[in-house]
C-alpha cells in the first residue's frame, strides 16, 4: 500500500471539464484541521463516507477523536473487517432490505463482503490496511444516559477540577457557565442570558465558591445550597432580595426532579467525563470514541453537547500549545447547535472552541445537512469546507454568503458553477491553505457503511471493538460487555445484585392498591397494547427469555374541562376540550397545567377497577392530600380561565368576524369575497360619475365637430368666391373695363371670418378632447386608489383574543387515574413498558 507520508487519502481528483476523475490522489494535510472544517452536503451526497474516510485516515495517524452522534451513523466507524469475510457483514447487514430484495442474510452478506472487497480493491486499499486501522485505535460507544453502550458519568462535570484556580481562573469560569448552561437547559429553561437569569447568576457562584476552595460538588449539594446558599449576598444584594426562598426552592425541585428519575441512574454512572482518558488509554493508545445520543431528548442532547464542549474546553487549556493536529472534535449534525439566531447552551462553547482550539492543535469537524440553520459568521472561523451536493438553490446561496467570510475575494462566480455540478461522492474542497478549490471524488471506506445503526445494536458493537465498562472504580475500559448484557441499575452488587433484580419478589409497588383521598374520584385506564406491541414500541429484542411478570399501575392526577366561548357580538359559539395528565405533580399542590397538556381522555375508556393481581404505586403528595386535590381542581379551573383563549378573527372595516372553526385559508376567502363586493360597488359608482362627465362633454364634442364641418364648408365655398372675384376684376382691367375694389375687400373680409370659425371650433374640439383625457385619467386614478383603499383593508384582519367566562367552564373529570405498565422480564433484568399508546 502506497504510502502518504503522514497525509490523509480522501479519494482522486475530479476534473470537470472532462466529467472524468484523474488517476490523482487527493491528500489532505491534518495540520490543516487545526482551523477547523465544515463538511455540507444533503443526504445521500456522500457526506458520511467522506467524513468516515477522514476520521479513517485520522486513526491511521495515531489522531484521536471525540465524535458526537445524534443519527448513529458513527457507530460505523466499528465495523471495519480485515479479512472481508461474508461471515464479518453477516450481523450488520440491514434485514429489512434483505428481505425486501428476496435474499436471505447469507446472500446479501456475501454480496456485502464482495463489493466492499472490489470496492477498496479499486482504490488500492487491502486487508492489511483495514488491520492497520483496527489496531491503530481503541475504538467505543458511549451512551450517555443509558448502559446500551458505555455509560457516562456526568457527575465528573461537577468536581473540582485538577486546575489550580488562581492560574486558570478565566478557563474556570469559562467551564461554571457552560455546566450552569447545561443544567439549565436540562430543566427545560432556554435562551438563558448568563449575565441576568438569576438562575445561571446562583449556580455560578455556589460552584465558583466550590471550585475556588478545591471541593467537589454533586446533583444532591447542588440542590441543598440551592435552598440554603453559602453566601448571605450576591454583590451588594442579600440573596433573598436577589431570588426569593420560593423561586429557589422551584429551581431545586426541577433539578431535584431529574435526581429522583430512576432513567437519571445511568447519569451518573460509568465512564467519568474526562476528556484525557477519552482520548487516550492508560497504556497511551489513541482512543476513537463515538458519543451515541440518538436515544435522548433534545434537552438532554443539548445538556450532554454542553458538557462536553466545556470539558473538552478545560481540558484543552490545560495542553501545551502546538501546531500541529493533536484530537479532532467530529460533530455529525450541527443543526441546532450551533443556529444563526438564537443562543443554546451550546453554541456559546462552540464559539470559544472555533475561535481559540487552533492554538492548542485542537480541531473541530462540523457536518450538517441544512446550511441556512447555522451560523456562518461562526463558521468564518473555519479553514476547510467540504461541500457536497445541495438540496435547494437556497441552501447553495447561503452556503455562498459563508464562504465569502471565510475566504474574502474569492471568486464567487466560480464556486458557484462548481457547486452546481456536483454529483454523489463528488465534493468542492476549500482549504485557506491551498491556493485554488479542487473538485475530487471520494474513496471507498474501510469501514463498513451499514447506516444508521440502533441502541439494541450497540453492545454488540464494543463487543466487536474490544471496548466495554470496567465498573470498578477505576473505571477502566476493558471487554467486559457483552451483547444484550445491558442491566437496570438496582441495589445489590455482583450475582446477588442480578437475582435480586430478576426476582419477582423485588418488584416495585404493592399489591394492595392504595386508598384514594374521600371525595375524590378514582379511574382506571385498561390496557390497550399487548405485551409484544409494547416491547416493540420501546425497542426490547421478542426472544424466549421475554416473560411478563404482571401489571403495575401508575397514579396520574387527571383533569378534564369542556370550556364554550360565547360572544354574540364576534358571531362566536365554540367548545373546546382541554385535557391535562400529570405524572408528577408539585407535592406542595402546585402544577404548571400547561406542560402537562395532553390528548383528550374519552370517558368510556376509563373503567372503575382495576386488574387482578396487578401491582400499585404508592399515592405521594398531593395525590393523597383531599384539601389539596379540591385546591388543585380549583386552581386548574383558575388557570383556564386567565390563559385558555380562543382567537376570533376581525376586519371591522366589513364587519367580519371568524372564530377558530373557520381556518385561516376560509376566513381569507370570506375577506376577499367581501372586499371584492364593495370594491365593485364603489368602482361602479366611480365609473357611474364619470361616464355622466364623459357623456356631457361627448355630446359637446359632437356638436362642435359638426359646427366644425360646416365651417370648414363655409370656408372653402368663401375661397371660391374671393378667388372668382379677384379673376372677374383682373379680365375687366384687361378688357378696359372698370370695377369697384370694394367687392373683392369684401370678399376677403367674408373668408377670413369663415377661416378664424374654422380655427375657432378645431381649439374647442382639442379643448373637448384633452378634458375627455383628463376624466379617463381621474376616473382611472380613482379606480386604482379605491382598489388599493381595498387591499388595505384586506391586509388590516385582526386576531381577537377571546376568554371564556368561569360559568362556561365545565370540568367533566377531575381525579386520580390508574395508567397501567406491563412488568417485563427478560434474562436478568425486568422493566416497564407503557400498556397504552396515548403520548404522555
Amino acid at each position: 500500500m502506497t504510502n502518504y507520508a503522514g497525509k490523509f487519502y480522501l479519494g482522486k481528483i475530479f476534473d470537470p471539464k472532462v466529467g472524468e476523475v484523474e488517476d490523482k490522489l487527493l491528500t489532505y494535510d491534518p495540520d490543516d484541521l487545526t482551523t477547523h472544517a465544515v463538511a455540507v452536503g444533503m443526504t445521500g451526497s456522500g457526506k458520511t463516507g467522506l467524513c468516515i474516510d477522514l476520521l479513517e485516515e485520522a486513526a491511521l495517524n495515531g489522531i484521536p477523536a471525540l465524535m458526537i452522534d445524534p443519527k448513529g451513523d458513527m457507530t460505523n466507524t466499528l465495523l471495519h473487517f480485515p479479512d472481508l469475510l461474508p461471515e464479518d457483514f453477516k450481523p450488520w447487514v440491514n434485514p429489512d432490505q434483505a428481505r425486501k430484495e428476496g435474499k436471505t442474510l447469507d446472500q446479501a452478506a456475501a454480496e456485502a463482503a464482495n463489493l466492499w472487497k472490489n470496492g477498496l480493491a479499486d482504490w488500492d486499499i487491502d486487508g492489511h490496511r483495514i488491520r492497520k486501522l483496527a489496531d491503530a485505535a481503541q475504538f467505543s460507544i458511549y451512551t450517555p444516559g443509558s448502559e446500551a453502550g458505555i455509560p457516562v458519568n456526568i457527575l465528573s462535570s461537577l468536581k473540582s477540577p485538577e486546575l489550580s484556580w488562581e492560574e486558570h481562573r478565566e478557563v474556570l469560569r469559562d467551564k461554571i457557565s457552560g455546566t450552569v448552561m447545561g443544567l439549565l437547559g436540562l430543566v427545560g429553561l432556554k435562551d438563558i442570558d448568563p449575565v441576568r437569569s438569576e438562575e445561571h447568576i446562583l449556580l455560578s457562584n455556589i460552584f465558583e465558591r466550590a471550585w475556588s476552595k478545591g471541593q467537589d460538588l454533586n446533583l444532591r449539594e447542588l440542590i441543598l445550597q440551592i435552598q440554603n446558599p453559602p453566601f448571605e449576598k450576591l454583590g451588594v444584594i442579600d440573596i433573598e432580595t436577589f431570588m426569593p426562598e420560593k423561586d429557589r426552592l422551584d429551581l431545586s425541585m426541577m433539578l431535584n426532579n431529574i435526581l429522583a428519575a430512576p432513567g437519571f441512574q445511568s447519569w451518573i454512572t460509568g465512564q467519568p467525563l474526562e476528556v484525557g482518558s477519552l482520548l487516550y488509554t492508560p497504556e497511551g493508545r489513541p482512543r476513537h470514541s463515538v458519543f451515541y445520543i440518538a436515544h435522548l431528548t433534545d434537552a438532554e442532547r443539548m445538556f450532554f453537547v454542553t458538557l462536553l464542549y466545556s470539558a473538552v474546553e478545560t481540558w484543552m487549556r490545560a495542553q501545551k500549545g502546538t501546531t500541529s493536529l493533536r484530537a479532532l472534535i467530529y460533530f455529525d449534525e450541527i443543526y441546532g447547535y450551533l443556529p444563526p439566531v438564537a443562543n443554546p447552551p451550546s453554541k456559546i462553547p462552540m464559539l470559544r472552541m472555533l475561535k481559540q482550539a487552533r492554538a492548542f492543535g485542537v480541531g473541530q469537524v462540523l457536518v450538517t445537512q441544512n446550511p441556512v440553520d447555522v451560523d456562518y459568521k461562526a463558521l468564518s472561523n473555519a479553514g476547510t469546507w467540504f461541500i457536497g451536493k445541495l438540496q435547494t438553490e437556497q441552501d447553495k446561496n447561503r452556503l455562498l454568503e459563508g464562504l465569502e467570510g471565510a475566504a474574502p475575494g474569492m471568486e464567487k462566480d466560480i464556486y458557484d458553477r462548481l457547486i452546481s455540478t456536483l454529483g454523489k461522492r463528488m465534493f468542492l474542497l476549500h482549504n485557506v491553505h491551498e491556493k485554488k478549490p479542487v473538485l475530487f471524488y471520494t474513496r471507498w471506506a474501510m469501514n463498513y457503511l451499514t447506516g444508521p445503526l440502533t441502541r439494541n445494536q450497540i453492545p454488540a458493537l464494543n463487543e466487536l471493538a474490544g471496548a466495554g465498562w470496567d465498573q470498578s472504580p477505576s473505571s477502566v475500559l476493558q471487554n467486559s460487555t457483552k451483547p444484550g448484557d445491558a442491566t437496570t441499575p438496582a441495589s445489590g452488587n455482583g450475582e446477588a445484585g442480578k437475582e435480586a433484580r430478576r426476582s419477582p419478589d423485588n418488584l416495585p409497588g404493592t399489591l394492595t392498591p392504595p386508598k384514594t383521598p374521600g371525595g375524590i374520584d378514582e379511574y382506571y385506564y385498561p390496557p390497550e397494547i399487548t405485551v409484544p406491541e409494547a416491547a416493540a414500541d420501546e425497542e426490547l429484542e421478542l426472544d424466549d427469555d421475554l416473560q411478563q411478570v404482571g401489571i403495575i399501575y401508575r397514579p396520574f392526577l387527571a383533569a378534564q374541562s369542556n370550556v364554550r366561548f360565547l360572544k354574540r357580538n364576534y358571531n362566536l359559539d365554540y367548545e373546546k376540550k382541554l385535557t391535562v395528565l400529570v405524572a408528577e405533580p408539585d407535592r406542595k399542590g402546585r402544577v404548571d397545567w400547561e406542560e402537562w397538556l395532553t390528548e383528550t381522555i374519552a370517558a368510556g375508556d376509563l373503567q372503575r377497577s382495576g386488574l387482578p393481581d396487578a401491582r400499585f404505586y404508592n399515592l405521594e403528595p398531593p395525590l393523597n392530600d383531599a384539601a389539596k386535590l379540591k385546591g388543585l381542581e380549583a386552581d386548574f379551573k383558575d388557570w383556564i380561565y386567565h390563559n385558555l383563549t380562543v382567537t376570533v378573527r376581525s376586519v371591522d372595516e366589513l364587519d367580519i368576524f371568524a372564530g377558530p372553526q373557520v381556518s385561516q385559508g376560509e376566513f381569507r376567502k370570506m375577506v376577499g369575497g367581501a372586499v371584492r363586493k364593495f370594491q365593485e360597488e364603489e368602482i361602479q359608482k366611480i365609473n357611474d360619475f364619470y361616464t355622466k362627465k364623459l357623456d356631457q362633454i361627448k355630446v359637446r364634442l359632437i356638436k362642435e365637430e359638426r359646427e366644425l364641418e360646416e365651417d370648414q364648408t363655409e370656408l372653402s365655398q368663401r375661397k371660391m368666391e374671393e378667388l372668382g372675384t379677384h379673376a372677374e376684376n383682373l379680365l375687366s382691367l384687361i378688357a378696359g373695363r372698370r370695377k369697384r375694389v370694394s367687392t373683392s375687400l369684401t370678399k376677403r373680409r367674408m373668408t377670413s371670418k369663415a377661416k378664424a370659425d374654422v380655427k375657432e371650433s378645431l381649439a374647442v374640439i382639442d379643448q373637448y378632447q384633452e378634458e375627455i383625457l383628463e376624466l379617463e385619467e381621474d376616473r382611472q386614478e380613482a379606480v386604482q386608489e379605491e382598489k388599493e383603499k381595498w387591499q388595505d383593508v384586506l391586509q388590516q384582519a385582526e386576531e381577537i383574543p377571546v376568554q371564556p367566562y368561569k360559568k362556561d367552564i365545565l370540568i367533566e373529570l377531575f381525579g386520580v387515574v390508574w395508567y397501567p405498565y406491563y412488568l417485563i422480564q427478560q434474562g436478568r433484568r425486568w422493566t416497564e413498558v407503557p400498556a397504552f399508546k396515548m403520548e404522555m
